[in-house]
Formats: C-alpha cells, sequence, structure tokens
C-alpha cells in the first residue's frame, strides 16, 4: 500500500472515517476539516494503520446518495487528510467504480468495496487497472434492500462459495491482493451474524487475509439492550473473537482500544 507491501503478520486497525451524517453511529460529527483532522488526528496517534474514508451511508435502510454528492465529499476529505499528513494510508469505502478512480487519483491507496463489485460493474475492471489491494465484502441486494435478503442454503458455505467466485474472475484479471469481508450485520440477521462468527475460521479456506467489522454494531447493541453509543466494550470483545478467529484487520470506531486488543492477543500468542 502506497508503493509497499503491508505485512500482516501482526493483525492492523482500518479507522472509520463517515464522511456522511447519515451513518449508524457516528454520522454527522465531521461537519468541517477541522472536525475531520481532530478525528485523523486522534486516531493517528493511537496507532491506527489505515484510515477507511466514506461518504455513503451503508446503514441497513439507507438512502441513495448521489454520486457527485459522494464524490466532493470522498476527495475533498482525501485531499484534506493527505495535504496534512501525506504518509497516511486512505482506503476509499465506495462501490462505485467512478468514486474508486478519483480517490486513488487523490491518493487512496486502496478500496473497500461493500458490493465486491455487484454493484458497479466497473469496479473489477478499476481494481484490475490501478494494481491496487482490493478488500471485498459480501452483501446481497444493497443498503436499502440486504435487510430481506436473508435466506441462505448454509451461510458459511454460501458466503465461501461468494468469495471464491469472485476471487476467481479477480485473479483472471491479474488482481492478486485480494482482503475478504465477511460482512456483518450485511444481508444477515443477528442470529446469522452470531453463527458467522462461530464458524469464521472456515473463511481461511479461501486462502486469503480477513477484514473483520462489528464495531458498534446491531449484532452487538441489539444483544445486550442497549444503543450504538454504549456499545464500546461489546465492540472490543467481539474484535478479540475476531482475531482469535483469524482476522488480519479490525475496522473500527475506536483505535485506541482495538489497538491494546490487539496488544493483547499477540501478548497472549506470543508468551
Amino acid at each position: 500500500m502506497k508503493g509497499q507491501l503491508m505485512a500482516l503478520s501482526e493483525p492492523k486497525i482500518m479507522g472509520i472515517i463517515n464522511l456522511t451524517a447519515d451513518s449508524f453511529y457516528d454520522g454527522g460529527k465531521i461537519k468541517s476539516d477541522r472536525d475531520l483532522m481532530t478525528k485523523v488526528e486522534k486516531m493517528i496517534a493511537e496507532g491506527v494503520d489505515i484510515l477507511d474514508v466514506g461518504a455513503y451511508s451503508s446503514r441497513p435502510g439507507a438512502e441513495d446518495i448521489p454520486m457527485r454528492d459522494e464524490w466532493d465529499a470522498a476527495m475533498s476529505g482525501i485531499d484534506t487528510i493527505l495535504g496534512h499528513f501525506p504518509d497516511t494510508v486512505i482506503s476509499i469505502d465506495t462501490f462505485r467504480a467512478t468514486v474508486a478512480e478519483g480517490a486513488l487519483e487523490h491518493g487512496a491507496a486502496l478500496i473497500n468495496d461493500i458490493s465486491g463489485g455487484d454493484l458497479d460493474s466497473r469496479m473489477f475492471d478499476v481494481v484490475a487497472k490501478a494494481s491496487v489491494p482490493y478488500i471485498m465484502m459480501h452483501m446481497r441486494g444493497n443498503p436499502r434492500t440486504m435487510s430481506n435478503l436473508t435466506d441462505y442454503d448454509e451461510l458459511v458455505s454460501d458466503i465461501i462459495d461468494y468469495f471464491n467466485a469472485k476471487v476467481a474472475v479477480l485473479k483472471s484479471m491479474g488482481v492478486n491482493d485480494i482482503i475478504i469481508d465477511p460482512g456483518f450485520g450485511f444481508s444477515k440477521t443477528k442470529a446469522q451474524n452470531y453463527q458467522l462468527l462461530n464458524k469464521l475460521e472456515l473463511l481461511h479456506m479461501t486462502g486469503l487475509p480477513m477484514l473483520c467489522g462489528v464495531s458498534r454494531k446491531s449484532m452487538i447493541f441489539k444483544e445486550l439492550g442497549i444503543t450504538p453509543d454504549d456499545a464500546l466494550n461489546g465492540s472490543t470483545v467481539l474484535n478479540m473473537a475476531c482475531l482469535m478467529k483469524g482476522a488480519s484487520i479490525l475496522r473500527v470506531h475506536d483505535v485506541k482500544e482495538a489497538r491494546e486488543t490487539i496488544q493483547l492477543y499477540c501478548a497472549m500468542k506470543n508468551y
């Protein structure tokens, strides 16, 4: 990433930078460049490895955002971050190929696509042409329809088949730097999220590194009967579970706590 390989021998932290007012937890908190830089500075100080910049809300039932609005917010955010911290590794969180292309031109180093190429047929071409790492998430439908698309023959097997089919296409196009994201909370019921977590190690059958994003999600706050604001402790618990199941990247809102979780996980393995 940024012209160099990022070793995943020790788990990495991806910090969430939401530039939309509609996100389920921290939407609307970044109202200015000053707000953005305050958040970025804090994440960098706490040890973030990648900043995941997104300007399209993918929460269940989220309204569609026009591409021009997503483009303007994402490019402005990337320019601001890299203007102050030019060595920062930025991921563009988008399913739109045009936005991904623009973000790469503005300095993003990798693409994080919630749709695995399903919502824009050009995405795989963009990834192949740019030769950047590609994070491919499992989802059905789109944020407005995914909550109704939860019928599976066998959840984990279906997810593995989904990834294997897409990876075969990507590799035929010369794409080798692929990371899978099982998509907790996307086209899965609460029970299915926990079934997936229980068998998460089976996804290593794909032979690819895995990103997990459980931070403050409904599988935590609905199970505990709390709000996303109170779901940090639950996020830490499930982040450790993901690490123990072999996650290479944690996508989080709270970097300091994730860094401590990884430190303790590594201590458990190494002592």
